[in-house]
């Protein structure tokens, strides 16, 4: 009888075990330790980041990771995009924190999407529609809220000159302080990407950049990278798209001159139609990306236990998150081709 009572507890004991070990601890979320949630770093091919606790079958996308790799923020959307918010976690003596709603981003009246970090991690820009004032209604905007003794403060609007009476999108800064973004421009009811520079603690005018940056029928959510010498551009109808929106890369030379579009290639892009949110760690190693990927597995047997694991699974046909090495961007600066179609300098 204790032979057998001794079986059956190493057993349990091995059970246990295994089920913490399995997916990288993703069934207990307190556990995880580890730069990057804990996650193995992926190499030339796209991965699916933290199954399960990140990436969890609901609608995921703009990821962003602090300087110091002690914070993560990124945005999940429910309800047919009627529920749009930021979620927060943070590692605190080496443990990540469960993914929660960002503290300033519960109202479920208002949209909280699309969050960068400065590149000192002391200010979180993100875009919402809540009003500036006692206003009932509001207006997309750039919004911030900046980092003190460890304590995020209530987030205040950017202002004029970067906010307007129209939308503006997907804010994303360089080491200097400069700001990318997207605005709708009214008058012709389309999206295009500005920049805005950082002079003497304000914004100056916003430019609207050209049109190797401002590509396709449709483009937004540009990611520049924090020495301005790339941009990241998602955008629609490109003759050399693989499907919907891609992600494109153009190229900056001392002289301010964007190269030619690069599509970035099936190591990022699918055949997938959303394809719209990327960014670059503060490091430089790896690039985050959304993507609505299926699971090649797919379902064996249709039945309610099987649709529904499918339904609560990442890869079920909404947008994750994944990350891949950023070495691919150097492969493509080697293709950067700064000449127009006439073949001539673009600084000619």
């Amino acid at each position: 009888m204790k032979n057998t009572f001794y079986i059956i507890f190493l057993i349990i004991i091995i059970l246990v075990s295994a089920c913490r070990s399995n997916n990288n601890n993703y069934n207990n979320p307190d556990e995880i330790q580890g730069d990057y949630f804990g996650q193995i770093p992926p190499s030339d091919s796209a991965k699916l980041f933290a199954p399960n606790t990140i990436s969890t079958g609901m609608n995921e996308r703009d990821f962003v990771i602090s300087p110091d790799g002690t914070e993560i923020f990124f945005c999940r959307e429910a309800g047919n995009f009627k529920y749009t918010t930021i979620f927060y976690t943070q590692r605190i003596n080496h443990i990540w924190t469960f993914p929660e709603v960002f503290e300033y981003c519960t109202n479920p009246n208002y949209k909280f999407v699309e969050p960068h970090l400065s590149i000192d991690g002391k200010r979180l820009y993100f875009i919402s529609n809540m009003p500036v004032d006692s206003s009932s209604f509001g207006n997309e905007d750039i919004w911030v809220s900046t980092k003190t003794d460890g304590k995020w403060s209530k987030p205040a609007n950017l202002g004029s000159p970067v906010n307007t009476k129209s939308k503006e999108f997907f804010p994303s800064l360089t080491q200097d302080g400069t700001i990318y973004y997207t605005h709708l421009d009214t008058l012709v009811n389309d999206e295009f990407i500005y920049r805005s520079r950082f002079v003497n603690g304000e914004y100056q005018q916003p430019e609207k950049l050209g049109p190797n940056v401002n590509i396709g029928s449709a483009r937004y959510n540009a990611f520049i990278s924090s020495d301005e010498s790339y941009v990241i551009i998602p955008a629609y109808g490109m003759p050399d798209s693989y499907g919907g929106t891609d992600y494109y890369i153009s190229f900056r030379d001392f002289q301010d001159n964007w190269s030619q579009p690069i599509n970035m290639g099936l190591k990022i892009n699918t055949s997938s139609p959303k394809e719209w949110s990327a960014s670059v760690s503060t490091d430089g190693k790896y690039i985050f990306l959304m993507s609505a990927r299926m699971n090649n597995k797919g379902i064996d047997k249709l039945s309610q236990q099987s649709l529904l694991e499918f339904h609560n699974s990442p890869q079920n046909g909404n947008t994750d998150i994944y990350w891949i090495s950023s070495s691919i961007i150097e492969e493509l600066r080697l293709q950067a081709d700064f000449k127009n179609k006439n073949n001539k300098l673009l600084f000619e």
